[in-house]
């Protein structure tokens, strides 16, 4: 039998390690109920019969969600009263709390619950060669049809001209970008720091004026530590730039969005493509500021290679820093 004490989501209620009572008021901190994963974990340790029920929840999840207790019972071999007594043993009230569960599990999208395709056998094609190639460059022709030159000029005389260079870049994908951003526009001279903490970006932004920039990089532009950090800048006149989503609430409160809208595919297991759309627009906003440093950002970049070469051997045309 399985112990359903121990696979019931916690509530904690502001208690301490040691089971003491915290501070009246605090609020309740609610992990997520995510009901596959508590199936998974249970299976191991429910009867033969209620395996065969986790199996055909698992096996078309949509389907459980609609199938009546009968229709589930069927397809599991088992009897409707198993199906029940399969709910109540992973922790659920009932058939009803189940299904309502499942069904909220459902809002990540089914292409997380279909069958993963097998890898070939040594010598074969890979099955996803071709896509992951294919999906960049597709990601990349989009940025350069949605992308305006316009803007991109706009950004580059309000960075080459900025006092400090801020970025900011939450998540995994933008943070990336933001730290990359930064190493592309501090070889020119450009004073910038990157920065993906909600607290500093937030403390850091109270900090700003009427000379500084801040690069707001948000693939959806709907992340509120984003948002909140960029309207305390703009509460204290700072100038934005959104690379985002150009319908989203972070490219309504920027005065420069380099707009960017790239579909995702159903292969949840590919890294997404739309970073390298990102990267391509912040290769062109630096490649900008170049330019229109010119000599000065020359300098910069000679005097960083002449002190690469002379640490280490290698060639003129290495990429610089590599």
């Amino acid at each position: 039998m399985v112990d359903t004490k121990n696979i019931s989501a916690a509530v904690w209620d502001g208690e301490t390690e040691a089971g003491g009572s915290g501070d009246k008021g605090t609020p309740k901190v609610r992990p997520v109920d995510d009901i596959i994963s508590r199936l998974k974990e249970a299976r191991a340790g429910l009867r033969p019969a209620e395996q065969r029920v986790a199996d055909a929840v698992l096996s078309d999840v949509d389907y459980a969600v609609h199938a009546s207790n009968a229709e589930l019972a069927q397809r599991a071999n088992v009897s409707e009263p198993t199906v029940t007594r399969f709910c109540r043993t992973i922790g659920c009230d009932g058939v009803r709390d189940f299904k309502l569960r499942l069904a909220q599990s459902l809002v990540v999208g089914n292409m997380y619950f279909k069958q993963p395709p097998r890898m070939p056998d040594s010598g074969a094609l890979l099955p996803y060669w071709s896509s992951v190639f294919d999906h960049v460059r597709e990601a990349i022709n989009q940025a350069e049809r949605q992308i305006d030159p316009q803007q991109i000029r706009a950004a580059v005389e309000m960075l080459a001209t900025a006092r400090r260079v801020f970025v900011f870049g939450v998540g995994g994908g933008s943070t990336a970008i933001a730290q990359d951003t930064q190493y592309r526009l501090f070889r020119y001279g450009i004073a910038v720091t990157a920065y993906h903490d909600a607290h500093l970006m937030r403390m850091v932004s109270a900090t700003l004026g009427a000379d500084d920039v801040v690069i707001a990089i948000s693939a959806t532009g709907r992340s509120p530590e984003m948002l909140e950090s960029v309207a305390v800048a703009r509460q204290y006149h700072a100038r934005v730039i959104a690379l985002t989503n150009p319908s989203s609430d972070l490219a309504a409160i920027a005065n420069i969005v380099l707009g960017l809208d790239i579909a995702e595919i159903s292969d949840v297991l590919k890294p997404t493509a739309s970073r390298f759309a990102h990267l391509v627009v912040i290769d062109l906003l630096a490649t900008g500021v170049g330019y229109r440093l010119g000599r000065d950002a020359q300098e910069t970049l000679r005097r960083i290679k002449y002190n690469l070469l002379n640490f280490r051997d290698g060639d003129i045309l290495e990429p610089l820093g590599d």
